[in-house]
């Protein structure tokens, strides 16, 4: 039984290495109504990210696996760690970009 339960957990280490490759690829675009000097009404919140990654990639990632210390609230270039194991963390590009 040991070795079975050790084998499974190399399987899903492996796996989630597997998809911290795929993730490192992809830069998540999201377009947004701002305000002046590039401010979003409102927030780009993980929900909104994992969704993307979803729709775009196929690839369905908890909203709740992303560490984003607070909302995004403005124009830019962000990257957001996703934690897929506790030894795997993938990094994303987000870049958020006025509508």
């Amino acid at each position: 039984a040991q070795k079975h339960k050790e084998a499974r957990e190399k399987e899903i280490y492996e796996e989630a290495k597997k998809l911290e490759e795929e993730l490192e690829k992809i830069t998540v675009v999201i377009k947004t109504k701002t305000g002046e000097n590039g401010k979003l009404f409102g927030a780009v919140t993980t929900k909104e990210i994992a969704e993307y990654i979803e729709k775009e990639h196929s690839l369905g990632i908890d909203k709740k696996k992303f560490d984003l210390d607070e909302p995004i609230k403005s124009v830019g270039e962000y990257f957001v760690k996703i934690k897929l194991h506790p030894m795997v963390n993938a990094k994303v590009k987000v870049i958020v970009t006025e509508k």
